[in-house]
């Protein structure tokens, strides 16, 4: 499509946003800057380098920020542009608009299995060797890719998308718009044993999970369920592949949590939290609203809202970065110490 016309289909453009059509031209796709060629649109975000990273650039149109001098810069080269507040979202949301989903047709393929005592809107698609069990919903707009599995007594609501093979565990329950990749395991049952003198006795995992609406699960992540209650996610949350959700837990709203993280039973995070790759949380840590913690911290007990922390266990991210400045010095202090003492 015309430059002109992908713009009307990018939200994040404004009838006032600065732009250069240049020609207007024919977008076909879309590509990283420094690999974008003719035909293609890429995105330059606020930072370093921007001058030379626009010269070296081949693609057709950009999305610029709000940088007079790089605007310019993109005349001069015959470039078309826009500049927006927030080019990356202004991306995404282009390649929505070049790459559109294909929709998949209503109807239930051969090979699956519905029990009857479940009800499936009309409207639902059903992949092959799919299996949806005894009592289950799926409400209108959902698609079940070839082999998921939906246990006894699942809820979807409406326009939820099951990648294949998918399970989704008794009682489990999706708000609408939910998404789960593939190979995710949603209320499995959780980790709880009660140890005794003659071994460990296994403690019924009678709970439910819970996705409130918008949520989106990975491929490989499981999310379990507890003994008693509910695991909950709260809405519009973001899990990474390889990410473990333990029983009980429960998450506020718009978290985001990167792949291989772990969390520990009856752990609690607030609204807008960030959990970078391979954090782990203890047994009923508190995390407040809007706390990030950096890749591969530990956390233990509470973190306050809007902290920041790093490291194992996990401190306040700038006393960290001393540490770790500091930690690469111990082998010259340790020598310095011994040379003191003697």
């Amino acid at each position: 499509m015309r430059f002109s016309s992908l713009l009307t289909r990018i939200g994040a453009v404004q009838d006032g946003s600065p732009r250069h059509l240049a020609g207007d031209p024919e977008i076909t796709g879309a590509e990283a800057l420094d690999r974008a060629g003719p035909g293609q649109l890429a995105f330059l975000e606020p930072g370093n380098a921007l001058a030379a990273a626009l010269s070296a650039s081949g693609a057709a149109a950009l999305l610029l920020p709000l940088d007079e001098e790089i605007q310019q810069l993109a005349t001069d080269r015959g470039l078309a542009w826009v500049a927006l507040k927030d080019p990356r979202l202004g991306f995404a949301q282009a390649l929505g608009a070049l790459h559109p989903p294909t929709p998949k047709p209503p109807g239930i393929h051969p090979s699956a299995v519905i029990d009857p005592s479940a009800t499936v809107a009309a409207d639902v698609h059903v992949g092959a060797h799919g299996v949806i069990g005894a009592g289950s919903v799926v409400a209108a707009g959902c698609v079940l890719h070839p082999g998921v599995v939906l246990y006894e007594y699942v809820q979807l609501a409406e326009g939820c998308e099951i990648h294949a093979n998918a399970v989704l565990h008794p009682g489990s329950r999706l708000g609408a718009g939910c998404v789960v990749q593939s190979q995710a395991v949603i209320g499995a049952e959780g980790f709880g044993f009660v140890p005794t003198a003659t071994g460990w006795v296994k403690m019924p995992q009678t709970g439910r999970v819970v996705l409130e609406d918008g949520v989106e699960v990975g491929c490989g992540s499981t999310i379990d369920r507890p003994s008693v209650g509910e695991t909950r996610i709260g809405a519009g949350t973001k899990i990474d592949n390889l990410v473990h959700v333990g029983h009980g837990v429960v998450t506020g709203k718009g978290c985001a949590l990167a792949a291989q993280v772990g969390i520990a039973g009856g752990a609690v995070l607030g609204n807008g939290v960030i959990l970078a790759g391979q954090v782990g949380v203890a047994n009923r840590a508190v995390i407040g609203d809007r706390a990030i913690a950096s890749s591969k911290s530990g956390i233990h007990g509470e973190i306050a809202a809007g902290e920041v922390v790093s490291g194992y266990p996990a401190i306040p991210n700038r006393l960290w970065l001393r540490c770790s400045a500091v930690f690469n010095k111990l082998p010259e202090m340790a020598r310095t110490l011994r040379q003191l003492q003697k």
